[in-house]
């Protein structure tokens, strides 16, 4: 008569699952963070370099100062024609 000693099946159980699925979580929103991060960085640069004079948003903003209610006719019409589109 043999008698067999079960082997132990190595199942991680449900506190270690939690625990690497936290993990997993935890470096995906890392690395989300750092993508978003990078991405605002390199808005910020662009927002920068198109203020400076001679640029268009340095030219957008001259223009909606000496008329600002003129540049909001033009946003809103701007602004049909493109819902309309869709």
């Amino acid at each position: 008569m043999d008698i067999e000693t079960p082997q132990a099946t190595l199942q991680p159980g449900m506190a270690e699952r939690a625990i690497d699925t936290a993990t997993d979580v935890s470096r995906t929103l890392t690395e989300v963070s750092a993508a978003l991060q990078a991405a605002v960085n390199r808005l910020s640069e662009a927002i920068t370099t198109a203020r400076q004079p001679g640029k268009p948003l340095a030219t957008l903003s001259a223009i909606t100062r000496e008329a600002p209610l003129a540049s909001l006719f033009v946003a809103f019409l701007v602004g049909i024609a493109v819902a309309r589109r869709r």
